[in-house]
């Protein structure tokens, strides 16, 4: 994988309000194959290839966090060939992009359970993020195996084994507790292939993200797609639970005029 610089005349260059950590639910790999007349499993080959595509896209646009729905915890549930599918298709993209993600600062982590895969799976993840690990030009989290419920039950269960006691417990402890300790919260999550459900993803840290749903599907979602969103986005008035500007001025007006 290549990173080279964005070009001069992109849209993006004038934008200032970029999101510092998007996350996307990759979504949509069977119905591409169905629509191309192929097999789910190549479905989910085009998905991975797909990968390197969008992270060289938004490292490119300097977006310092990203983090891709790889697999859920509910997706064991699917046909056993398909998840052996998808299960080789991670060792396939470690082996063959680890070099390149490394050579252009790509830093790895892994948001899940890894205990389900086999051990040798298991140490070829644990190698990639240990080799990545001082990486900065952009986080690229992988959440495999990951469902938010489990990852809140998780943190509370370490929290009580702990022994902290209740009254010390805040947002930013809790946090810290998270697979995403260390992080800024999600401030875009993008969806492909039409679908407008969060599916247990990042239920804490996407509290307050700005939500992007595209029809396209996954193998085909690329730079046009993500420039749209990342457009959206910048224009967009993130309020976190307040006003915004354009109404604490009305307000104001308004006192004014009754006085």
């Amino acid at each position: 994988m290549v990173v080279e610089p964005a070009p001069q005349d992109t849209k993006l260059l004038k934008i200032e309000n970029l999101p510092q950590h998007v996350a996307i639910i990759m979504d949509g790999n069977r119905r591409w194959a169905r629509k191309e007349g192929l097999s789910r499993q190549a479905g989910h080959r085009a998905g991975t290839e797909n990968i390197r595509r969008v992270i060289q896209i938004f490292a490119r646009y300097k977006v310092p966090i990203l983090t891709l729905f790889a697999f859920s915890t509910e997706n064991w549930v699917r046909p056993k060939r398909e998840v052996n599918a998808l299960i080789r298709l991670i060792g396939h993209f470690i082996d063959r992009e680890l070099q390149a993600l490394h050579e252009n600062g790509v830093r790895l982590r892994h948001l899940g359970n890894l205990d389900p895969l086999s051990p040798a799976l298991q140490e070829r993840v644990e190698e990639a993020v240990e080799v990545t690990k001082n990486n900065d030009r952009i986080t690229v989290n992988v959440a495999f195996n990951y469902g938010g419920r489990t990852e809140i039950l998780d943190a509370v269960r370490r929290i009580v084994a702990d022994g902290v006691a209740p009254e010390r417990i805040d947002e930013a402890l809790f946090s810290s507790y998270l697979a995403t300790a260390g992080l800024p919260d999600t401030d875009l999550v993008i969806r492909t292939a039409g679908e407008l459900r969060l599916s247990n993803f990042l239920l804490w840290q996407s509290a307050y993200a700005e939500y992007y749903a595209t029809p396209t599907y996954w193998p085909d979602f690329g730079v046009e797609e993500i420039e749209r969103a990342l457009l959206d986005y910048s224009e967009r008035e993130r309020r976190f639970g307040g006003v915004s500007e354009k109404e604490s001025l009305q307000a104001g007006g308004e006192r004014g005029n009754a006085r």
